[in-house]
């Protein structure tokens, strides 16, 4: 739950910065959204190498101490407020449903749109998270086993996106 809060709440300030204008701002400066790009590339790689060299099993590790709430939340919030592919919906998906002069302003309208996909994503992760509980509780191995899969996931994504803006 705690996780999820974090993601919606990332995803919720990538909401009001775009509706705000500065989705605008980073669409028409091809650096910006280059240098965002990279950041995202980098930062997926990061937690790619950090996920796949530590693999958790379900639960703290003996000896470890269990995360806290609020770094769990940090978290979440870096992960969604941080990821390149939420940023590009917000900048390249949700623009082309609303009316430039529509009958409710355009950031009003980015606004609904940001906050449909982020009550969309809330839905997704609350039954993704309890369905891995489920499948994971009681089965370290195959827990960690996930964990380097999505690590390995990430690095990919993260190789993938630096690839294709620092050699197109």
């Amino acid at each position: 739950m705690v996780a999820v809060g974090g993601i919606v709440i990332g995803y919720a300030g990538i909401t009001i910065v775009v509706a705000a204008g500065v989705g605008a701002l980073v669409a028409r400066t091809p650096a910006s959204l280059a240098a965002l790009t990279i950041a995202g590339g980098l930062y997926l790689l990061w937690l790619g190498v950090r996920t796949f060299l530590r693999p958790a099993g379900h639960g703290p590790a003996e000896g470890a101490t269990a995360r806290t709430d609020r770094a769990t939340l940090v978290k979440g919030i870096g992960v969604s407020g941080l990821n390149p592919k939420g940023l590009l919906v917000f900048l390249a998906v949700l623009p082309q449903f609303a009316t430039p002069h529509g009958t409710w302003p355009l950031a009003v309208q980015l606004g609904v749109l940001g906050l449909v996909f982020t009550l969309t994503c809330a839905a997704f992760y609350l039954g993704m998270g309890s369905l891995a509980h489920r499948i994971l509780d009681g089965r370290p191995s195959v827990a960690r086993v996930v964990s380097r899969f999505s690590g390995a996931a990430m690095i990919v994504l993260g190789v993938l996106l630096l690839a294709e803006h620092l050699f197109t």
